[in-house]
């Protein structure tokens, strides 16, 4: 590290903070304005708004748009340097571009590994807090509307509910098969099926269990059955971005077991787990393309030189959410979804990196 790494790199870092800042403190006051209503209308505390809800709002916001501000920050600071001729008297005194890169990639790299761990295993820890303040004095009262649910809830253990009222938690028309290859083995029908919160056990009402042995047949009715689950309320209970709010070994258990069901929803949480691996690569990606960009002195100015690391940026994330919106309709596959936006400005970084005279 010689000194003009540290001075590049300081520069790097305070310009990154400052732009987070600054867009973070906008976004604030933006969702300020738009949630004050709600606010007043379920007589949500001061202490809550600002300690659980603003204070875990706005680490959650840097991070997320973090690769955003690293590359306008990028561009900021190295088409300002440009522009003074530093960036001239730099490589002719020798230096080459991808030494001229060497700080700006260590910063980004420090952000990267910082923005992983972020991601990963701090952010959900703070959006836990946030998101139930949301649920508690934002949105509505949770209703679950789902009708004809169909879970696996062991290997071969197949339920059913035609619906399920989370406000008393009872599901309605239950069924439970085990089936053993092709063939079913056992049924058990019962007219509603309830939590009871104090055996931590579903009680299961009016039922018949139908035991199926080759072309023999008995049937055993009841009238109530103690029971253990696989199956939880929770199952039934507001999922409102709940994949945010899992770090990363909850968010593969929680992946395991929706696969294991067979249930909806699985590429939401398959896309949160890629998403969270591609969010360092593409701070370094972001980072050589507004360098590359902006390391040219323009007749037009910094300022257009900032503009169009504001239009790249925006572009990047419009990319990145048109390939999610894809992937969660299930039409592109989540891995490729994630990371094509990163592909794809990684060959324009090339395509750059090739026009810039050395």
């Amino acid at each position: 590290m010689k000194l003009l790494d540290w001075y590049i790199l300081k520069r790097f870092l305070q310009t990154y903070l400052f732009v987070v800042f600054v867009i973070v403190l906008v976004v604030v006051m933006i969702d300020y304005t738009e949630k004050v209503d709600n606010f007043h209308k379920h007589h949500a505390p001061g202490s809550k708004i600002l300690w659980d809800y603003y204070l875990n709002f706005v680490p959650y916001w840097a991070n997320y748009i973090s690769p955003l501000m690293v590359f306008i920050a990028t561009v900021f600071l190295t088409s300002r340097l440009a522009a003074r001729t530093e960036i001239i008297a730099i490589l002719s005194s020798g230096v080459s571009f991808i030494r001229l890169l060497f700080p700006y990639l260590l910063g980004a790299s420090v952000l990267a590994v910082l923005t992983y761990f972020m991601v990963n295993y701090i952010i959900p820890k703070a959006n836990k807090t946030r998101i139930a303040f949301e649920e508690e004095y934002i949105n509505d009262a949770f209703t679950y509307s789902g009708r004809n649910v169909h879970l696996k809830i062991a290997p071969n253990t197949y339920a059913y509910l035609e619906s399920y009222n989370n406000l008393s938690n009872t599901g309605y028309k239950f069924t439970l098969e085990r089936v053993e290859g092709n063939q079913l083995k056992q049924k058990l029908s019962a007219d509603h099926i309830e939590w009871d919160t104090k055996k931590k056990k579903w009680a299961v009402y009016d039922y018949k269990i139908r035991n199926i042995n080759g072309l023999r047949e008995t049937l055993t009715p009841g009238t109530r059955l103690d029971t253990t689950l696989n199956l939880k309320p929770d199952d039934f209970s507001s999922h409102f971005n709940m994949y945010e709010t899992l770090t990363l070994p909850e968010l593969n258990q929680h992946i395991a077991l929706l696969q294991s069901r067979g249930a909806d929803g699985v590429e939401t949480y398959l896309l949160e787990k890629y998403s969270r691996d591609t969010r360092p690569f593409a701070i370094i990606i972001l980072t050589v393309i507004g360098v590359i960009m902006s390391a040219r002195k323009s007749r037009r100015g910094v300022g257009w030189q900032v503009a169009l690391g504001f239009f790249l940026a925006f572009t990047y994330l419009l990319f990145f959410m048109l390939a999610k919106g894809i992937a969660e309709s299930g039409n592109l596959n989540p891995i490729v979804a994630v990371w094509l936006p990163n592909a794809i400005f990684a060959a324009i970084g090339v395509l750059l990196y090739n026009t810039i005279p050395r």
